[in-house]
């Protein structure tokens, strides 16, 4: 189950406060929304982490291929316009934006809103809960982003320009302009 601390009654937690208390607590899964509420996550089972590990990979193995950006896991924490700080289950910049940033910046949670993100749902996630951080991420910069839930057995596709279109699972997804040539099957 996630857990929501509201810390506004007593402290906003500064970029510097959040990214020590996130390296003091390795084995948790820390978010902070734009609000400055401290969420934390459950760890996955074994199901959806072979499924995330299987959606990075195939990442991977395009970027790889065509060398346009820097593909990261689930432990990536970004830190968005807004102010939140958020870790995508997978996530693709491209590469003159990543390398516009000092090594410092790239070393810390990066100061940007990925190019493309993937939220895979588990069985602990409330689907209003990703629906609503995939639109935060649309409205900080987001090009392309697929909500996959098994569990509904759609996909959720988002455009900054255009609605929510949801895709019914077998498909294939395309990574249109943003990943040109990436296919994934799902």
């Amino acid at each position: 189950m996630t857990v929501v601390l509201n810390l506004e009654p007593i402290f906003r937690l500064t970029d510097e406060q959040f990214y020590q208390l996130c390296m003091a607590n390795k084995n948790l899964n820390l978010e902070l929304d734009a609000k400055g509420e401290l969420i934390i996550a459950p760890p996955v089972g074994g199901e959806s982490g072979n499924q995330e590990a299987d959606l990075i990979t195939d990442l991977n193995i395009w970027n790889r291929q065509t060398k346009l950006g820097i593909v990261f896991s689930s432990s990536t924490i970004f830190s968005l316009p807004n102010g939140a700080k958020r870790s995508p289950d997978a996530a693709w910049v491209e590469l003159s934006r990543w390398q516009a940033l000092t090594l410092e910046q790239r070393q810390k949670f990066p100061p940007l809103t990925p190019d493309f993100i993937i939220e895979l749902r588990s069985q602990s996630d409330r689907l209003k809960t990703l629906q609503d951080k995939m639109q935060e991420y649309i409205e900080n910069g987001l090009r392309l982003g697929w909500l996959i839930d098994p569990q509904g057995k759609q996909v959720e596709i988002y455009r900054p320009t255009h609605p929510v279109e949801i895709v019914k699972v077998p498909a294939l997804l395309s990574g249109e302009e943003v990943l040109p040539g990436f296919e994934l099957e799902v």
